[in-house]
C-alpha cells in the first residue's frame, strides 16, 4: 500500500540550477517545468559573480513582476549575501525592498567571518533589517566557509538568538560537511527555514576546491546518486520549504529544469510526499 502523504507544500527551484538565465526567462522556464516558485540571484555570491540586481520600482522589476503573475509562480528566496568582516548590513535595505516587492520569503546568506562575535552581530542586524520586509534570513553552511557544518550553523543560530534567523540545509552541503538526517531530526524545531535538494556521488570530494567544483557544476538529479534524500525528507519538519538546486551544465536550461522537477517528484512520490 502506498504511504499516506507526509506533507503538502510548494516546490521551488534555486537560481544556481541555471544561473546563466536572466530572471524573466528563468521564471518562464521554471513555470513550464512545473515548479511553484523560484529563487533569484540578485546579489553575487563572490565578487564579480553572476547576479541580476534590480531596484524597487525599476522597469526591470516591473517586468519580472508581470512575468511572475502571468506564469502564476512565486519567488521563494533571494540570494546571496556572504557575511564577510567588512559587511555593512544597512547597505542591503534596497535589496530587501526589491525582494519584498517581488513577494520573496527569505534571503540566503553565508557565514564568512572568523570573528564569531562580529559575525553574530551582522547576522542579527540582517535578521532585524529583514523583519519589516517579511524576509527571513536563512544561513547556509558549506564546508569551505567559516560556518561550514550544521553544528556550526546551529551554534550561530543559538548565539544570535533572533527569531528571524534560521538555517538553510542543502542536501549536498550536509553530506560533504559530515552531517546526517539524524542531525536534522535533532535540530530544535523552528531553526530550519528551508532545504535544497539534489543528489551526488558516494565519493567525498578530496579538497575544498573539489567540493566547490562539485557544488557549482557536478551535482546529480535527486534520486540519481548516493545522498540519503528519503531520510532527509522524513527528518525535515513539515513546514520547511523545499527547493531543488541542481546545476547540470551538460543539459540546456529547459531540459535541466524539466529533469530537476521530474526527478524531485519521483523522490517525493516514493515517499508519498505531495507538492502543491
Amino acid at each position: 500500500m502506498k504511504a499516506a502523504p507526509l506533507l503538502a507544500r510548494p516546490l521551488a527551484v534555486a537560481h544556481l540550477t541555471a544561473l546563466d538565465v536572466a530572471p524573466v526567462p528563468w521564471v518562464r522556464l521554471a513555470a513550464r517545468a512545473g515548479f511553484d516558485a523560484v529563487g533569484l540571484r540578485m546579489h553575487p555570491a563572490v565578487p564579480g559573480g553572476v547576479a541580476y540586481p534590480m531596484a524597487s520600482g525599476s522597469a526591470a522589476l516591473h517586468e519580472l513582476r508581470d512575468a511572475l503573475a502571468g506564469e502564476g509562480i512565486a519567488v521563494h528566496d533571494v540570494e546571496f549575501i556572504p557575511v564577510v568582516p567588512a559587511l555593512d548590513p544597512a547597505s542591503f535595505a534596497s535589496l530587501f525592498e526589491a525582494a519584498a516587492s517581488l513577494g520573496a520569503r527569505c534571503v540566503n546568506v553565508s557565514g564568512d567571518d572568523p570573528d564569531e562575535g562580529r559575525l553574530a552581530a551582522n547576522l542579527a542586524a540582517l535578521a532585524e533589517l529583514g523583519r519589516p520586509f517579511g524576509l527571513r534570513i536563512d544561513l547556509e553552511f558549506m564546508r569551505w566557509r567559516h560556518v561550514g557544518s550544521l553544528a556550526q550553523a546551529r551554534e550561530m543560530i543559538a548565539r544570535v538568538g533572533h527569531p528571524n534567523l534560521a538555517v538553510l540545509v542543502d542536501a549536498l552541503h550536509l553530506s560533504r560537511s559530515g552531517g546526517t538526517p539524524d542531525d536534522i531530526a535533532r535540530t530544535p524545531r523552528g531553526w530550519i527555514g528551508s532545504a535544497q535538494l539534489c543528489d551526488a556521488r558516494a565519493a567525498l570530494p578530496a579538497s575544498d576546491d573539489d567540493a566547490i567544483r562539485e557544488a557549482r557544476t557536478d551535482r546529480l538529479p535527486p534520486g540519481d546518486g548516493a545522498l540519503p534524500l528519503d531520510a532527509l525528507l522524513r527528518a525535515l519538519p513539515a513546514d520547511v520549504a523545499l527547493s531543488v538546486e541542481m546545476p547540470y551544465p551538460s543539459l540546456p536550461a529547459d531540459a535541466r529544469l524539466e529533469l530537476a522537477y521530474g526527478a524531485a517528484r519521483r523522490v517525493f512520490d516514493g515517499l508519498g510526499v505531495v507538492s502543491v
